[in-house]
């Protein structure tokens, strides 16, 4: 008589990644947004652990959650566990079809300073396939299948990041725009273009201009960087640039920056790869000679 009892059944592989995700992003919503679903979806995959395990994972309060003792005590475990089957996917794709390089940036990048160097990086690699994400969040890389990230953010100091440039803010605008300026207090009266990614341009750069009369809040605000680069280009006012994505325009004599005053933001442009060898380095290296 042929023996076949049962198996123990482990926990859904979607449980234990939205656990790993939660503990290590502090929270479901943050969980939610790397794993593209909703905050409920995550605490229902952490709950239906919860009950396999037969023991809480988080406390749930109402500002949030934190992780149980029990919670933290296996989290690291997790965290390296989802990196090494990263590492094995990224492992299989290369193997697969190692021809394709993906690149993550944020749109304003992409667009602005990323897709007018794509023509020679094709050129150099000709048997590659370039392919572009834009993304609003820097992904991990460590989980994510792209091989290089562009991003602003401060560095975590990794021998995976390059800097490219630190970022520096001011405001540009057309020579024409810039003949009736003569200092910053003549701001005042003009229209003053606004991006919604960066909301808070204009008064950290007033702030720190000591021009705290200035009404940062007035003017039209775009859901594009590039449009609002675009439109500052077509003489619709004045935006605050950001260095890195404004000098070709500033090279071509298309925006001027009327003012000597130039902040750093406290962020840089940061370069991030899974790996500085093979093609992958060719392309880093040519991001970072600028």
């Amino acid at each position: 008589m042929k023996i076949d009892p049962p198996r123990p059944r482990g926990p859904h592989l979607n449980a234990l990644r939205a656990f790993e995700a939660a503990a290590r992003l502090g929270g479901f919503s943050d969980a939610a947004t790397e794993l593209c679903v909703t905050p409920g979806a995550v605490s229902q995959h952490v709950k239906a652990l919860e009950e396999w395990a037969n023991a809480p994972l988080f406390e749930r309060r109402s500002q949030g959650v934190s992780l149980t003792p029990l919670g933290k005590s296996v989290a690291a475990e997790f965290c390296h566990a989802f990196d090494m089957l990263g590492s094995a996917q990224r492992s299989l794709r290369a193997k697969a079809n190692g021809k394709t390089i993906s690149i993550a940036a944020l749109p304003s990048v992409a667009q602005l300073w990323l897709s007018p160097r794509l023509p020679a990086i094709r050129q150099e690699l000709h048997e590659h396939t370039i392919s572009i994400t834009a993304l609003e969040k820097r992904p991990n890389l460590h989980r994510e299948m792209f091989d290089i990230s562009i991003f602003a953010g401060k560095t975590g100091g990794s021998g995976t990041e390059l800097i490219l440039a630190e970022d520096i803010i001011f405001p540009v605008c057309t020579p024409a725009i810039a003949a009736k300026i003569n200092s910053p207090a003549d701001l005042t009266g003009q229209t003053l273009i606004h991006d919604a990614t960066w909301k808070g341009d204009w008064a950290f750069w007033a702030e720190k201009a000591s021009l705290p009369e200035i009404s940062a809040g007035e003017g039209p605000e775009y859901s594009l960087y590039s449009i609002a680069v675009e439109e500052a280009c077509n003489g619709a006012g004045i935006l605050i640039g950001h260095g890195l994505l404004v000098d070709r325009f500033i090279r071509s004599g298309a925006l001027v920056a009327p003012f000597t005053r130039k902040v750093p933001s406290g962020k840089s442009w940061i370069l991030e790869s899974t790996t500085f060898s093979g093609a992958t380095k060719r392309v880093c290296d040519m991001l970072n000679a600028g």
